[in-house]
Order: C-alpha cells, then structure tokens, then sequence
C-alpha cells in the first residue's frame, strides 16, 4: 500500500519538475535541486511545529518528525532515481532549515503577538476612559436634577408659608392691592395722613378710635381702614418664623453638603451654583438674626420682599392660569413647563399648588368611600339578617304572577297589558304573613324565625324580556322556577335555569297547575304531601309520571331534581313543590321551603351590610307626586333628605330624597294604592322615591348615596361609566328605525326582538318622545322613508312631537306589549312597500326569453297573437318586447297571456302560452314573417330604470336564475 502512495505521490512530482524546468531553462540543475530541498524543509518545519503547539511534547516529536523524513526522503529519491535510471541517490534531502531562519521566524511571531496585547490594552484603557466619563456626565445630571427638584421643594414650602401666613397672593388680591396703593396715593396727594410701613401696626380696635377723634365721616374710615389691612397684611408671629427659618438653614446646608461631595468623587465645578447657595445661606443666617427683631421691622423687611416676588411673579401666574384651563392633569403640565430659569421653576410650584386641589378631594372621598366598605364588612353578622329577596322566574303562562297573587290575595295579572308581567315588579311579605301561610306545614309551626321577611320580584317570562329576567336574577339571593307541570320545560324555563346557573344562584322548583291533574281533588289548609296521598290513584300515578318526566328533564339539563318530601340531599337535588295558583295549594310548603333556605345555607349571604346596594326598577309619573322612581334597597338605609346619583338620558341626574313612600305589606309597588311614608327605610325594601328632576332619570341601573358634597363627583362618574358600558355594548346602523322605551332593559329587549326579526335601528333613547326625537328620526326620510319612524315602547308622546312628525311625514308607532309594537311596524311597512310597488308597476320590466312556436301563429299583424314557449324568466302582462337579432326592433307590449285557455297575470320558465302583442301608440304595427321570423327569440327590453325598479321593490318576485337573465340582457343592451 505504501508503494502504490510513494508512485503517485513521483509521478506528480515529475511533472512539477518537467514544469519548473520549462519555466527555468536558464537556472542550473543543481540550483533547481537546492531550491526544491530548501522548500521541502520549510514545509517540514511547519508541521513540527504545528505538532509542538497541539501535544506541548517538543524533542521528542521533533526527533521522530525528523527520522520518518529521513526514512521516508531517500525512498523517494531512489525510486526516481530507478525509473530515470542513472541518478544518484540524495543524501542530504531530509534535513530542516538552518537555526538563523527558525530564530527569525520566532521573533517576527513574538512582535506580531506583542504588537496585539498592545492593541488590545489600548482598546481596553480607551473603553474604561469612555465609561468613567459617562460616569461623571450622569452623576453631574442627577445632581443637576437634585438641586431643581430641591429647588422646586423649597419654593413650593416657602409659598405654603405664605399661604399659612396669608400672605400669599392671588392675581386677584394682587389687582386689590395694586387698585389699594393707587388710592393711597390719591389720598396722599391730597393731603391726607397715613401710617408709614415701618411703624407699628395698631390693631383694627385701635385703628377706628385713632381716626373717629379726627374729622372724617365713619363711611370714609372704612374704606381707609380696608385699605391698610389689604396693604399691611396680617401680623407675623416672630416665634414661627424662627422655627421656618430655623428650618430652611438646615436643608440648605444639607443641600451644600450633599453637593460638595459628589463634586469631589466626580470632579465637577459649579460656580455659579456654590455662588448662589452661599447668597441663600447669609440671606437665611440674616432671617434668622432678624427673627429676634421688632415686629414692626419683620412686617416691613416680609412686606416688601412680598410686594417685589409677588410683582415678579404675577405674569407667569397668569400664563400658568392659561395653561391649567387647556391641560387636563397637574403632572402634564408640569412636565412641559419644566426648565432651567427661576421664573419657570415658580410656574411649575404654583401649578403644582393650584391644580390638585380637586384631584387631591377626589382622591380622599375614593378612600373614604373604600374605608366605608371596609367597615360595613367587618360589622356583618349571623344575628342580624336582612330580608331576602326572591326572583319569581319561568316561561309565558306558567302562573308566575299568579303564584305571587295568591300570595298577596290580589289580582295584579289582571292588570297587566295582555296579561303579560310588563316591567319588574317588587311584594314586601312581612314574617307574620309568612307565619300565617305555613301553620299548617308540618314541623313548621314551632320554628324560629331569624329573617324580618321576603322581598318577591316578579319577572316577565317573554323571551324578549331576557334582560329584564336578567336584571332581577342580578338582584336576588334565591328564585323560584315556575314550570307547568302539564307541559314540563319550556324554552324560557331553560333560558332561566342557564341563567341562574350562570349567576350561581340557588332555586326552587314550583311545579304549578297541579289542580289541571285528571280528577283532582281540592283540599285546602293541608300540607301539600297529604293532599297528593289523599288523591285518587289515577290521579296520583297521573302525579308521579309527569313528575319523573321533569326530573328527566332536568337530568338533561344537567341537574339533580326530586319532589322535596323524597330529596335526599337538598344541597344536591333541586327540591320541587307541588302547588296551585288557583286554590292555593302547596304554597306554605313553598314558603316553608324557601324560608329553611334563607336561615340554613344562605345565612351567610343575608347578612345585613351598611353599605347601600340599590337598583332601580321603574320611573313612573304619579299624579300628585310627580315623577317617581321604584327601586329595590338590598342593603343599607335610605333616609329622606339623602343626597342620591341616579343615571339620566342627559348624565347622572343628583337630587335629594323628598319622600320615601312604601306599600302597604302583601301590595305590589307597581300598582297605584295608598302608599305609607317613611323618614328611614332599612333593607330589603321595596321602595318609591320621590324627587325632583326625576324625568330624565333612567331605570336598570344602580343608585348611589352621597353622604358628604365631595363625593358627588366620585359617584356621577361611577353612575355615568355604568350606563356608557351598557349603551355601549349596543350597536346601531347608519339606517333604521329609531326606539324609545321607558327602561333600559325594556329597550335592550326591544333591541334584541328587532335584532333577530332583522329590523335595523339607527338610534336609541330612554325616556318619553320629544321634538329632538322627530328630528333625528327624520333624517331617514332623505336615505329610506320607511325607516323614518319611531318606536315607542312603554312611553308617553309629547304634543308638539306628534305635531312636528305629522308635518315631517314621520311615523310613530306607541305599545305597551312588545310584539304589538312589532307587528304595527311590520304592517305599515307592508303597507308602504305595497304602495311602491304599485307606484313603480309601469316602470319595473321583468326578464324573459321567449321562442315563437311557428305552428301556432295565429296572427301576424296589429295585434300579433302567437304562441311562445318560456325559455327562461317571467313574462307578465305589459312586458315591451323587442328583436334582438333584428336591429332590436320593438314589436309593442304583452297586453294578455293565456294559458290552457284561461287568461293568466303571467307565465314562468318551461310554459307554453298564447301572448298578445299591441303596437307601441304612434308607432307603425310590426308584421310577423316581415319584420321578424319564427327562427328569431324574443326579449323583454330593460332599461337602467326598470332593473333598479326590481332591485328596489321587487327584488322578492324574481329568482336567482331570472337575476341571471337579467344580467345577460343588461350586457345583450349593453346597459351601465
């Protein structure tokens, strides 16, 4: 192997030889030989170095490099000796370069490595120079920044000094005194006596009996008098301004101090500055001395430095008056005001002290009010438990209203517009009514009762009204679900139970109409358990099965439910009750029921707290008492005269209390009865609130208390966020019809109803319809008149409304129930798009394509009457009809089609039919076979306003294939 390497490794030296001599023809054999050996052993030196460097071994590798060359060197040279045939062999060929060379080669290499530490403690020293001087160039900009903000400090303390000692001036006390010193010197001018500034100043006592010796009138004196006190100021206690100069002279050697080193460490001069800090500090050793003088020689020494920085300064006063008015923030604009000169420095202090003033009380009533809360939660108790409040939920017609009627014995249903619950209506049942219902549940009677009563809402069940149920399920502690047992989960029971279930909120299931069972007997005052046993058999397996047919509802649902005499686990299972609305059955049980709920687990949850949750229900004009609010107080006390924030459509309205009016115990607060004043009402309530300014108030939304004036503002902005991000989340369209209704969960149901009947509405607004409404709604009649109308749902209509929508020709549309007002809007938009159709009738031409049936042409001329086949579209009657492979010549217009003999409005895609075609009046009559042939197809001929017409008003007559016809026909008439 090492001879097929030693031959390759020849004949590629061979050929180096044969080019070198080629390229050398001049130099000698023996000079060409020396030459080779010479590179030879520069390459061999390379190498042991190379493995010098790598192994740290220098002899001993250097010794074998040099005997393998020698080995392997004379094999080389005999073999080519061998294969020329006649050369000697070279002995001397394996040696290395001579000593001088390697020594020189080391040196150059030990300057090269020198030449780069050089380089690179160069670069080193460079950096660390750079870095000490940013170093300094920082420590000189934070001391820099120190010495203003120390500046600013002090500035800003010395004013507060003033202030403290009234002598701090306003631009308008500066005017007063500049209006004072002018009169003064009027009057000196007219020779009157005044107290010099140096001397003592005499009390106001003093002042009066010094002058009423003298001649002038009492009214004069007065005025003299007013002027001095504005001149003079109020007098200096000498005892404080030692304290405060006292003080200064320490924060200002501090200062020096703080400076003076740091400009050591660093190296940094300041001049100018040490100049200045040395004025300051004899200025304050001078105030400090002076501070044991007279009176009389401080008030005069404070009152024309006063008078000097007050003149000063009066200028950047007014420019930072100006500049408070457009900036927002005290910080904003003191970082833009912020620079190096003293006048600046000054404006910025006194923005500082101008401006934060409401930010600062905004900022004590925020605490104040998150201390309140604080305390109202460490003061709840077990002992003391508030009433609790109950949603009544479920679906439309399941007895909900009538559950709580029976309850009340009243008839509140009755009274609802289509017997449907309307709004959110709020019962007080006080304890001894409760008492009553239950006597006769067993192991009831004995009970102790910790809770003062229930609070039951009534909640409407129509789906459009989700809002509404869903503000009262915001409200309540516990619910009771009302679901039929004739007809088992609805999908508004559903509706309610994911919502509850969203709200984490316990309930109670009644299963109501129990009465409806085949062959029930009625037996009232028994404990609802007996009366089922007491039943017949029929009647209670009927029972049994429609009951387990719920409880598999509910499994579906993903709940446990059991008839609450067979619940194993009441905090697993819903319990459910049978009652009657009607006979009253199974309603102790029920109040029984709800009571345990209330004193067992949700104890903890109806602990009565002092801080006020109220909502507001309703906003009703009373006759009498004006316009008045219902609300529901969960917790807390409302006393007359509070001052309360409540949401309006022009932002939070803020009025006090003038009357609490309440039912009378077992009345709805919806219903107008004899109401009882309060002067203090504790939770839970339900109460009527009597105030001014109550027209524009909105109902939905929390109402806040003020208990001290500065947390006014706090609340508005809390009562103002909450009704943005409500009326926020609703989207309008740049076309609609414009809503109104009386609550805020009444519009968003409305909204939501128009929503999915795909009704767009451009605006919205609470509260009843004014001349501002029309208006706005008004602005559709320029883009789509049938959007320009109002709906009004549970508002009254203004007179001068009504006049102006009549004269604007827009449309208002009043209801007390939903889906009246939706079907008054669909019908006269019906009604209007009826009238268009017929107004356009004449210009709208439907498309078609007609093929002439040749065998049935049974006249050619004046009128044409031929038999066609529909080849696609519609043909009506008055279609014009043309040629559109003749020069499209006009034959006239379809005056009546017949098919199977009988006379028809129009034909579709696929019919064959008869048409008659009159000439167009004023025109020559066409001639079948002349004018056109049998071969030929007739089209209808659309213009740019006939295929706008269709668009527009009878976009519903035509398919999506006649739309097609239409743009072929349109590029066939080439119509833009």
């Amino acid at each position: 192997m090492d001879t097929e390497i030693s031959t390759v490794k020849t004949a590629a030296q061979k050929k180096k030889e044969k080019k070198e001599r080629e390229k050398q023809k001049k130099l000698a054999q023996k000079k060409a030989e020396i030459t080779k050996e010479g590179n030879k052993k520069e390459d061999d030196e390379t190498t042991t170095s190379e493995e010098k460097k790598n192994d740290k071994v220098i002899s001993a590798k250097k010794q074998d490099s040099v005997e393998a060359d020698g080995d392997a060197e004379p094999e080389d040279g005999s073999k080519k000796k061998k294969k020329k045939g006649g050369k000697e062999e070279t002995k001397e060929k394996g040696k290395g370069p001579g000593k001088k060379t390697i020594a020189a080669m080391q040196e150059a290499l030990k300057k090269m490595k020198e030449e780069e530490e050089r380089l690179k403690r160069e670069q080193e020293e460079r950096l660390r120079q750079e870095e000490i001087r940013e170093q300094a160039r920082q420590e000189q900009l934070r001391l820099e920044q120190e010495r203003k903000e120390k500046k600013k400090l002090k500035e800003k303390q010395r004013k507060e000094r003033l202030k403290a000692e009234g002598k701090f001036l306003t631009t308008k006390q500066k005017q007063d005194r500049a209006r004072a010193q002018a009169m003064i010197e009027a009057f000196k001018a007219q020779g009157v006596e005044l107290p010099e500034i140096g001397e003592k100043k005499p009390r106001p006592g003093i002042i009066c009996t010094y002058f009423l010796q003298n001649v002038f009138t009492e009214k004069f004196i007065k005025v003299v008098i007013l002027i001095i006190e504005i001149i003079l100021g109020t007098r200096i206690r000498p005892n404080k301004l030692k304290q405060q100069t006292s003080i200064e002279k320490k924060e200002e050697e501090k200062i020096d101090n703080e400076a003076s080193a740091a400009q050591v460490q660093v190296e940094i001069v300041d001049e100018p500055v040490k100049e200045e800090q040395e004025k300051k500090e004899e200025d304050d050793v001078k105030d400090s001395w002076d501070a044991d003088t007279t009176d009389d020689e401080q008030e005069e020494e404070d009152k024309s430095d006063d008078i000097l920085k007050t003149l000063e300064k009066e200028k950047p006063v007014q420019k930072e008056l100006e500049k408070k008015e457009s900036s927002e923030s005290d910080t904003e604009s003191e970082s833009g005001s912020e620079s190096d000169s003293e006048d600046e420095s000054e404006e910025d202090s006194e923005v500082e002290d101008k401006v934060p003033d409401s930010a600062r009380k905004k900022e004590r009533a925020k605490e104040r009010i998150q201390n309140r809360r604080i305390e109202a939660e460490k003061k709840k108790s077990l002992d003391n438990l508030r009433a609790a409040v109950v949603c009544v939920l479920g679906h439309v017609d399941t007895g909900k209203t009538k559950i709580l009627d029976k309850l009340r014995r009243t008839n509140v249903q009755d009274g609802e517009a289509g017997g449907i619950t309307q709004q959110i209506g709020a019962t007080n049942v006080p304890i001894e009514a409760i008492q009553e219902s239950t006597k006769h549940v067993k192991g009831f009677a004995d009970k102790k009762f910790k809770i003062p009563g229930l609070l039951i809402i009534d909640t409407p069940g129509h789906e459009s009204f989700s809002n509404l149920r869903n503000r009262g399920s915001s409200l309540c502690d516990i619910a009771i679900l009302v679901v039929d047992i004739m007809h088992g989960l609805e999908p508004q029971t559903i509706e309610s139970i994911n919502l509850l279930k969203a709200k984490k909120c316990p309930f109670v299931v009644a299963l109501n109409k129990i009465d409806r069972l085949y062959d029930w007997q009625t037996m009232n005052r028994k404990d609802v358990q007996d009366i089922v046993k007491n039943q017949e058999s029929n009647t209670q397996r009927e029972f049994e099965r429609r009951s387990k047919d719920i409880i598999v509802q509910f499994a579906e649902q993903s709940l446990n439910a059991a008839v609450y005499y067979e619940n194993p686990d009441p905090r697993e299972y819903v319990s459910l009750v049978p009652t009657s609305a009607i006979t009253g059955e199974g309603m102790g049980n029920l109040l029984a029921l709800i009571v345990d709920a209330c004193q067992g687990p949700l104890a903890k949850r109806l602990m009565y707290s002092e801080e006020l949750q109220a909502t507001v229900l309703e906003v009703k004009a009373l006759p009498g008492l004006g316009t008045t609010i219902d609300c529901i107080l969960v917790n807390g006390i409302l006393r007359e005269g509070d001052t309360v924030i409540i949401a309006g459509t022009d932002g939070p309205i803020v009025t006090q209390i003038r009357s609490l009016l309440m039912p009378q115990p077992l009345k709805e607060l919806r219903v107008k009865n004899a109401y009882i004043e309060h002067r203090e009402v504790k939770a839970a309530q339900g109460i009527k609130i009597a105030a001014k300014d109550l027209e524009k108030a909105i109902a939905g939304l929390n109402l806040q208390v003020a208990q001290k004036p500065d947390e006014v503002d706090v609340m508005k902005e809390e009562i103002a966020k909450e009704l943005s991000s409500a009326l926020g989340n609703i989207r309008l369209a740049e076309r609609g019809v414009y809503v109104q209704a009386s609550t805020l969960g009444a519009l968003e149901a409305l909204l939501d109803f128009l929503k999915s009947s795909k009704i767009p509405y451009s605006g919205i607004r609470i509260g009843p319809v004014v001349k501002k409404d029309v208006m706005k709604a008004s602005i559709m009649l320029e883009h789509d008149s049938q959007y320009a109308t109002i709906l009004a749902f549970d508002v009254k209509i203004e007179r001068d409304a009504q006049e102006l929508a009549d004269s604007l020709g827009v449309k208002i549309f009043q209801a007390d129930i939903i889906y009246h007002l939706f079907d008054k809007f669909t019908n006269y938009r019906e009604e209007l798009k009826q009238r268009k159709r017929d107004e356009n009738k004449h210009i709208a031409v439907f498309p078609c394509k007609l093929k002439i049936l040749p065998q049935y042409v049974f006249n050619s001329r004046d009128p044409i009457v031929i038999g066609v086949m529909v080849e696609a579209g519609i043909v009506k009657e008055g279609t014009p009809l043309c040629v559109p492979s003749k020069d499209f010549v006009d034959l006239g217009m379809v005056t009546s089609i017949e098919y199977n003999h009988k006379s028809v409005e129009s034909a579709r895609k696929g019919q064959e039919v008869c048409i008659k075609i009159e000439p167009v009046p004023g025109e020559a009559p066409k001639m079948f076979g002349r004018h056109f042939e049998a071969k030929d197809f007739l089209v209808s001929k659309i213009s740019r306003q006939s295929i706008d017409a269709c668009k527009d008003y009878f976009r519903d007559d035509l398919l999506k294939t006649d739309w097609q016809l239409m743009v072929e026909l349109k590029k066939l008439f080439q119509i833009l």
